[in-house]
C-alpha cells in the first residue's frame, strides 16, 4: 500500500448479513496478518453497526492466533448494548472457524465536561527530520530483513526524533519520540482518521521495550508478536497532519514487554493514548554479549 486512500480501501468490508462482514488481506511480506489491519478492520465493522452520532472512545483487543495473509476474515460484531449515551461492541475476526482476534469498543454520544491533559514533550519537528526509510539504509547490509520490512511500501510515514541503531550494543532508556502522518489527503468521517491511527498504533511500540536489552541480545535475535492492545480516542484528530507520538515502555517480563504512548496533535492537544503489550523471546540459546 502506497498510500491512504490504498489503506481505507482496504479498511472498507463487505457486509455479508447484519452482523457479519468480510475483509480483504493485505499480503505481508513476513507471511502474517500485521496487526494493526486487524485492528483498524474490526473497529470499522463495530462502526458499521453504530449510529453516526456515537464516536468510539475506547477498544481493547486480544491477537489469538497468527493471521493467514492468503484469506479473507470474517468480522462478527455482537451488539452488546445500545445505551441513552454509550453503545458496546463486541467483535470477533475470524479464519478457518476459528477467532484470531477478538476486541470490546465502547462508542459515546459528544459531550461537553471538564478537560485537562499532560502537557505535549518539547521535541524537534518533523521538519527537522529523516524519516524511518530513510535511517534504514545504515543496516541494510547487517540486517537485510529489518531493511526489507522498511522498504515495503507504508500508506503512513514515520519520522523518528531519536534516532535507533539496533546494532548498537549498549542499552538505552525504554523511551522515543515518533512524528506520525497518512500519507495522502483524508476526507471522510471522524471514525475514519480513528480506524487509520489504529492501523499505524502497532508500529514502534514492542520496538521501544527492546531498548534496554540491546547490550545483550540484538533485534534480529528477537521474536516479536503483538498480544493485547487497547486505545483511547479522546479528541478529534486528522491523520493526514502530523501527530507526535510519545512512546515509554516501564516494563518487560516473563518474555513479554509493555509499551505505553501518547499521541499529540501540532497544537499539543492529547488527542489519543494507546497501549501494548508483546511477546519479546529471544530465538537463539545464547544472547552475545558487549
Amino acid at each position: 500500500m502506497k498510500n491512504v486512500a490504498e489503506l481505507a480501501a482496504l479498511i472498507g468490508l463487505e457486509r455479508i448479513e447484519d452482523n457479519l462482514f468480510k475483509g480483504q488481506t493485505y499480503k505481508t511480506f513476513w507471511g502474517r496478518v500485521y496487526g494493526g489491519q486487524v485492528l483498524a478492520q474490526a473497529l470499522h465493522a463495530a462502526n458499521l453497526t453504530v449510529p453516526e452520532d456515537r464516536v468510539v472512545h475506547s477498544m481493547h483487543g486480544y491477537f489469538i492466533l497468527p493471521g493467514d495473509t492468503s484469506l479473507p476474515i470474517i468480522y462478527e460484531v455482537d451488539r452488546i448494548r445500545d445505551g441513552g449515551s454509550f453503545t458496546t461492541r463486541r467483535v470477533k475476526a475470524i479464519q478457518k472457524g476459528r477467532a484470531i482476534f477478538n476486541m470490546s469498543a465502547s462508542f459515546q454520544i459528544r459531550e461537553e465536561g471538564i478537560e485537562h491533559q499532560i502537557d505535549m514533550p518539547n521535541v524537534p519537528g518533523p521538519e527537522a527530520l529523516l524519516s524511518d526509510v530513510e535511517l534504514a539504509a545504515s543496516f541494510k547490509d547487517t540486517l537485510p530483513e529489518l531493511y526489507k520490512r522498511y522498504q515495503t511500501p507504508r500508506p503512513i510515514e514515520f519520522k523518528p526524533v531519536e534516532r535507533v541503531d539496533f546494532l548498537d550494543p549498549h542499552p538505552h532508556q525504554p523511551m522515543r519520540h515518533v512524528w506520525i502522518k497518512a500519507k495522502g489527503e483524508m476526507n471522510g468521517l471522524p471514525s475514519l482518521h480513528q480506524e487509520v491511527f489504529a492501523f499505524a498504533s502497532d508500529y514502534n511500540l514492542l520496538t521501544t521495550a527492546i531498548l534496554p536489552h540491546q547490550d545483550i541480545v540484538r533485534f534480529d535475535q528477537l521474536m516479536l508478536a503483538s498480544l493485547d492492545h487497547a486505545i483511547w480516542f479522546h479528541r478529534e484528530f486528522r491523520m493526514d497532519e502530523w501527530l507526535l507520538l510519545a512512546l515509554e515502555s516501564p516494563s518487560a517480563s516473563n518474555a513479554r514487554g509493555f509499551t505505553r504512548g501518547t499521541l499529540f496533535n501540532r497544537k499539543g492537544e492529547l488527542v489519543a493514548s494507546v497501549v501494548q503489550e508483546g511477546l519479546i523471546r529471544v530465538r537463539h540459546e545464547k544472547l552475545h554479549q558487549q
